[in-house]
């Protein structure tokens, strides 16, 4: 039986170009190594599974010019990694500063990883600043960390730092078609948005969802299968209960609301979804704001259509309602029978306009 090995490790970027999201960092990092302007201390942080670890590691080889001709290949002579979750104690951190006296066997440089850095102790920090300040002329350091807040200032100031942003979920969504498509999976585009969103940003937390539903939906990506299975309410479902505010039909609105919750949706989750459709609605009534929505062609052009029928003043109300639904829900024993009154009150806000 073949390994199986999941998107997240098969995908790895290997080179500047493969990093999905993050143009700007590799850019600026390309030219620093091409102009051989590139920090002896640099510090990346941004949310989990953004590509953090990735560019350092790319990074790293591309610094003593390696990896060029074969990305993938492992050069292992002057790269260290060091995980400072479990290498934290000072004694781990004076182990380096001796390591990083002896020159490199292999190219010009040795670069050192430290991942998630702000789970150093503070007398290991303390340790790290002479060597931090002042490295040797052959040594890079490489910091990671998702909670740059926690790195003292001293570190900081010695380092240049690169924040890494959240994936957008258009950047989220080409790649996973990419992925699919070399897969040869068959998907549809709303099924893969429902997985970027899920996702929140993190390309890596994408892939996981991503081999979690092909292995679900036998190789064949729908939205219904993907909603289902990830406990998410689909865009559809969103546009037939706006649709039943805009015809006055409470009872509709009711019996669907009822539905959601038989199927085991939650009750916050559905109010919150139903203030941002409301949010998007507004946003598609403009051809200048439509680039705001991040979805497929074919679910932007039911957003135009349905916002066509709704008011300005609706929307805006709409949204009021969710809101304050949404700041009341914690604080309400009858969680259904606030949801349904406000459903109620979205339903009468159309008929009060006519």
């Amino acid at each position: 039986m073949e390994t199986y090995v999941v998107s997240a490790l098969k995908y790895r970027p290997l080179t500047f170009d493969e990093v999905v999201g993050q143009q700007a960092i590799t850019q600026t990092l390309e030219n620093a190594i091409e102009k051989n302007q590139l920090a002896q201390a640099l510090l990346f942080c941004g949310p989990r599974g953004v590509g953090k670890t990735s560019c350092a590691r790319i990074l790293a080889k591309r610094i003593n010019g390696q990896g060029a001709d074969n990305p993938s290949e492992d050069y292992a002579f002057n790269i260290f990694e060091l995980d400072a979750a479990s290498n934290n104690s000072v004694d781990d951190i004076r182990s380096l500063n001796e390591q990083v006296r002896i020159p490199p066997q292999v190219g010009t440089h040795k670069i050192y990883i430290i991942d998630e850095v702000h789970m150093l102790s503070t007398g290991a920090f303390n340790a790290f600043l002479k060597t931090l300040e002042e490295p040797p002329k052959h040594v890079i350091f490489i910091l990671a960390t998702t909670e740059k807040q926690k790195i003292i200032p001293t570190i900081l100031s010695r380092c240049q730092i690169y924040d890494f942003k959240r994936i957008g979920i258009s950047d989220c969504k080409n790649h996973l078609s990419k992925i699919a498509k070399d897969q040869d999976i068959q998907f549809e585009e709303e099924a893969l948005d429902l997985i970027a969103q899920k996702a929140d940003g993190a390309m890596r937390d994408a892939l996981s969802i991503y081999d979690r539903m092909v292995s679900f939906t036998n190789r064949n990506l729908t939205v219904k299968s993907v909603a289902e299975n990830l406990n998410v309410l689909d865009y559809d479902t969103f546009f037939s209960i706006t649709e039943s505010i805009l015809k006055n039909d409470i009872p509709s609105l009711l019996v669907e609301f009822d539905r959601l919750l038989e199927k085991g949706f939650d009750e916050l989750q559905f109010i919150t979804g139903l203030g941002s459709h409301f949010r998007d609605l507004m946003v598609s009534k403009e051809e200048k704001t439509l680039h705001l929505l991040e979805v497929s062609k074919s679910t932007q052009e039911k957003y135009v259509e349905q916002t066509s029928k709704a008011g300005l003043k609706l929307l805006l109300d709409g949204i009021d309602l969710t809101s304050k639904c949404e700041l009341d829900y914690r604080n309400t024993k009858n969680k259904r029978l606030l949801i349904e009154l406000c459903l109620m009150q979205l339903a009468s806000l159309h008929f009060v306009e006519k």
